[in-house]
């Protein structure tokens, strides 16, 4: 029963990174906000077991090669964990065989995610090894910053997005690199720096779910540097619909919704529920209450947020960093 359960496991995890990549076309920073492909970790003791659901799945001829990249990725996660580092590096050097083009992209969506179960020392090691194969890769670096803000290291975090930055080779790990040193800023303070970097990621962005994320994240460093976003974000808006989920978290914003009701669609909407809504909606709701200078009522909702958030989440850094400063 366990084996079939960890296999369960590993297997929607893989399905998730697979489905997220192929959605976002490389840009991982598009995803669904507040949701966590990894909320939870594999129990120590069940390691071994994890491995042997690996084992079996990566045996079968039928897997495609996107596929068993991603499936490569955690198995070489999981082989660090065990101390087993060469061999680790081996299913390393299969991702580059199998997929020369793309792997270091799906190391960078797997890796920062597993390493919310707990184990980022191995996330690191891992990341490492691959950096090794494919120096300065701005992937791979980005995915590096992502598992240093889990644990709070954001300075490092944002000399790491930098170096990403000067080494990106296209539009896409550009716009990545941005959207994270943003968050980066964020929790250091540097709210105009932050700002401007979620401007400048929205470079290229021409869905309203590509550019969602970034606008009120750029909404929330205006409201933490005295600006107050709500014109700038009705402009860049314009008449789209903001019926879907998340797109209701605009609308409160913006004084259409009330926080009540943004509340209720976070706890009844399908989509919300799906991509743990409750948490971005804690977030924001703080934010406007910072906007109109209610501290009391902002603290609570960003206890409530960094409650409700995964430790891989930006709103869980965020809320704990603004937490930190009241």
């Amino acid at each position: 029963m366990v084996a079939a359960g960890l296999a369960a496991f590993v297997l929607v995890s893989a399905q998730a990174c697979a489905q997220r990549n192929a959605a976002d076309s490389g840009d991982p920073s598009t995803h669904d906000l507040g949701r966590s492909l990894a909320e939870s970790g594999t129990p120590p003791d069940a390691r071994n077991n994890t491995l042997e659901a690996l084992n079996k799945i990566l045996s079968s001829p039928k897997l495609s090669a996107f596929d068993r990249s991603i499936y490569l990725s955690i198995r070489a996660y999981q082989l660090n964990r065990l101390g087993r580092e060469a061999d680790s590096q081996k299913d390393i050097v299969e991702m580059g065989k199998v997929l020369p083009s793309a792997w270091s992209l799906v190391l960078s969506g797997t890796l920062p995610e597993l390493a919310g179960g707990g184990d980022r020392a191995a996330a690191l090691r891992t990341l490492d090894s691959a950096l090794q194969r494919k120096p300065g890769d701005s992937w791979l670096v980005i995915a590096q910053a992502q598992v240093y803000m889990q644990i709070g290291d954001f300075q490092r975090a944002l000399g790491l997005l930098d170096e990403a930055l000067a080494g990106s080779t296209s539009a896409a790990d550009r716009r990545t690199a941005l959207y994270y040193r943003g968050h980066a800023n964020f929790n250091l303070g540097r709210y105009a720096e932050s700002a401007g970097d979620f401007d400048a990621t929205l470079d290229g962005r021409t869905t309203l779910r590509g550019r969602l994320g970034p606008l009120l994240w750029r909404y929330a460093a205006q409201v933490r540097s005295r600006r107050d976003g709500r014109m700038v974000l009705a402009e860049a808006l314009g008449t789209e619909s903001l019926e879907e989920w998340p797109t209701p978290i605009a609308r409160f914003l913006l004084g259409k919704l009330t926080a009540g009701e943004l509340e209720v669609m976070a706890e009844s909407d399908d989509a919300a529920k799906r991509a743990n809504g409750k948490c971005p909606a804690a977030f924001f709701v703080g934010m406007d209450a910072l906007r109109r200078g209610d501290r009391q009522h902002a603290r609570e909702q960003l206890q409530l947020a960094q409650a409700r958030c995964p430790t891989v989440s930006e709103f869980n850094w965020a809320a704990t960093s603004e937490l930190k400063r009241f």
